[in-house]
């Protein structure tokens, strides 16, 4: 789906963080605008998040009761583990949401955006981890940008289902 994830009545939605969880550009800085200044103090005694792990925060000033900040791989190429930490950053989200017993999870497109990593293959590992997680969740929803990106969710979908 296209939309402002800052604006879905999920349970939870995942921020693309950077490893301060202060806030930055991109779904961070808007995560971060609508949730308001609480965020950040309460981010900043986090100390932080290594790359493919999460943490949860109170969703404060959004619709979602829930955020759960990861940070995604930088792109180098696909030499550096990239996709085992990007596989990584959905899979915690996913652990920390069901820790909560939290009932839908709406994600951004991790690491696409400034980190680099290519579109279509990024969304070929969300895809592949969110159809494991389906049957635990009542909606798992794929928040994109733009319509070219949700494009790229649907023909997924559409193959894993062929």
């Amino acid at each position: 789906m296209v939309a402002d994830i800052t604006t879905l009545d999920v349970s939870v939605v995942v921020n693309a963080a950077n490893e301060t969880l202060l806030g930055g550009g991109g779904v961070d800085g808007a995560i971060h605008r609508a949730a308001g200044p609480e965020l950040k103090t309460y981010c900043a005694k986090l100390g932080g998040c290594r790359t493919g792990e999460a943490h949860l925060t109170p969703g404060f000033g959004l619709v979602s009761a829930w955020i759960v900040h990861t940070v995604g791989p930088v792109w180098k190429g696909g030499t550096a583990g990239e996709a085992a930490l990007l596989q990584c950053c959905y899979e915690n989200c996913f652990a920390l949401a069901m820790d909560e017993g939290l009932a839908s999870i709406a994600f951004p497109a991790i690491s696409t955006g400034v980190f680099g990593y290519p579109k279509v293959d990024a969304a070929a590992i969300a895809v592949s981890v969110m159809r494991r997680y389906q049957v635990q969740f009542e909606r798992i929803v794929a928040c994109c940008f733009s319509e070219s990106d949700a494009q790229d969710y649907r023909a997924l979908l559409a193959d894993s289902c062929a």
